[in-house]
């Protein structure tokens, strides 16, 4: 199982969303307008329909579109630090 880290700012503060998809070893970073709320309903709506589709959106407008049947996990860190290079700031 692979991780897709998705990278959210929500009103100037960084959030992480992590999310695991079964076969896929590549990560996926992403910074959107959406807040952490609006990313767990996304994921608990998508995960309720049978063939739901987990959608995200970009900041620049563009979309992350991951089948809710190949999720493996999704973790949301609402106090994630931006990474750069080898270090955090």
């Amino acid at each position: 199982m692979g991780g897709i880290p998705v990278f959210i700012r929500d009103g100037g503060n960084d959030v992480q969303v992590r999310i695991g998809v079964q076969s896929v070893p590549r990560e996926l970073v992403v910074e959107t307008p959406m807040s952490p709320d609006e990313v767990e309903q996304a994921v608990t709506d998508a995960v309720a329909e049978e063939d739901g589709v987990l959608t995200l959106m970009g900041q620049n407008g563009s979309r992350v579109v991951v089948p809710a049947a190949k999720l493996a996990y999704v973790e949301i860190d609402e106090a994630a630090s931006k990474s750069v290079g080898f270090g955090t700031f």
